[in-house]
């Protein structure tokens, strides 16, 4: 298991966790659902095009969130943010506009590489795919480092 990135944090990085955390607090209504957990990969995501989405599940089947804290090394979380702006820059336009089609490819793919800390998404804990996702929004506000 991945130490916790919170006593890794550096008081920039401390700084940059919180401004994520204050963009994203309340933005999404705490679950009260009592029914079966939201898959936290794709390859376990069944959607039918044009039904509603699950909570942290995009239409497309791609999981944009996930019910668990964030879970990286400080350096993990810095690799795996600037390989997803690498990315969002090859493609081009606005990065938030990227975020999801990221998501989908690093979901997609069975390889391991930086925007994963090195495993396939799907060897990810909840709380790695978590941080992951995080590293993903960071990147597409240009808050890498």
């Amino acid at each position: 298991m991945r130490p916790n990135l919170r006593p890794l944090l550096s008081a920039g990085g401390a700084a940059a966790l919180l401004v994520v955390a204050a963009c994203s607090s309340g933005t999404e209504a705490p679950s009260t659902s009592t029914g079966p957990a939201t898959p936290t990969s794709s390859s376990e995501a069944v959607t039918t095009p044009g039904a509603p989405a699950a909570p942290g599940m995009s239409p497309d089947g791609v999981t944009t969130a996930v019910e668990a804290p964030a879970e990286s090394t400080e350096d993990d979380y810095f690799q795996a943010c600037r390989a997803a702006r690498a990315w969002m820059d090859q493609q081009g336009g606005d990065p938030r506009s990227q975020i999801e089609p990221y998501l989908k490819t690093v979901q997609s793919e069975q390889t391991a590489g930086p925007g994963t800390f090195g495993e396939r998404w799907s060897d990810l804990s909840p709380g790695q795919q978590s941080a992951v996702i995080v590293a993903v929004e960071a990147a597409a506000d240009a808050l890498c480092g």
